[in-house]
């Protein structure tokens, strides 16, 4: 029992320690990252866009030019029509530390809602689209939102939590809203912005925007509204999101994204193996080599 209470202290300590650096400008090493997108296409990435069939990349929504992934609208036919992207990065994650750059660039699609002006964000532990329906808009998600400003000295943070059909715990209550406004600055134009977020399965979340940890909260679990047209057996309210896939969003407004890369922090911590991580802070030893 001595043991087992021991093991349990250190995993508390080693949770909120890592927790505490998340706070802290980004001094992390390199070690163990790996690079999502391979700059030249979108292998490895899979489509799904209201109205049209899973691996569909209706009017070349999403594509690769200079090292950078582009959502574009210039190959639509007529208004937007609700026509909500996403791109999946076919391998789910649990406990891991994404990084990504983001700017927005060019104007609003016509008939696009206003609201997605300057919006955009990235997925994570969401549904695989291949269990999405044809008329789904939005996957069973938690989003990272990115924003940027409009109107010059009204605030517009980035980095906020939007929920479609999930929920979370904030300040130690479930938070009833779709969204939380994070703590950052508002950024104008087309500048790059680096937006990180830190994922401890479905404890822990840390948003971070240009090296600043600017929103965390706990628990993200399936409930509340906001996507329409899903699978009534995949939305199962109150179930703790332990993993999932990885997205970039698509609602109208022109975006860029490059940089995109993963630290997974689940993995082997068996010193003795031979793909043993320092870097990892969750144990699965399973996929231990010796």
């Amino acid at each position: 029992m001595t043991h087992h209470i021991s093991s349990i202290s250190c995993l508390l300590f080693s949770f909120f320690l890592f927790a505490s650096c998340a706070s802290q400008k980004m001094t992390t090493s390199d070690e163990g990252w790996t690079t999502l997108f391979n700059g030249k296409n979108l292998e490895g990435w899979t489509t799904k866009i209201h109205h049209y069939e899973v691996g569909d990349n209706h009017g070349d929504t999403f594509r690769v030019e200079n090292s950078i992934i582009k959502v574009r609208y210039d190959k639509y036919e007529g208004d937007f029509k609700d026509r909500f992207g996403h791109l999946y990065y076919d391998t789910p994650y649990s406990y891991f530390h994404l990084q990504l750059d983001y700017r927005f660039v060019g104007e609003l699609h016509p008939g696009a809602p206003s609201y997605t002006l300057k919006n955009s964000g990235v997925m994570f532990h969401s549904q695989d689209p291949r269990t999405m329906l044809k008329e789904q808009n939005w996957p069973i998600s938690v989003e990272m939102q990115f924003l940027a400003g409009i109107e010059a000295g009204q605030s517009r943070p980035t980095g906020n939590m939007c929920s479609p059909g999930t929920e979370v715990i904030f300040k130690g209550e479930r938070y009833p809203g779709h969204c939380i406004n994070s703590s950052s600055e508002t950024y104008y134009g087309d500048q790059w912005v680096r937006a990180e977020l830190i994922v401890l399965g479905d404890s822990l979340v840390t948003h971070m925007i240009n090296g600043e940890k600017v929103l965390e909260y706990t628990q993200p679990q399936v409930g509340g509204g906001v996507v329409e047209g899903f699978d009534p057996k995949i939305k199962k309210d109150g179930q703790l999101l332990k993993e999932g896939l990885i997205a970039l969003q698509s609602e109208g407004q022109p975006i860029d994204f490059k940089n995109i890369k993963i630290k997974n922090l689940k993995g082997c911590m068996d010193p003795k193996a031979k793909n043993f991580g320092k870097h990892y802070i969750k144990a699965d030893n399973k996929k231990c080599v010796y």
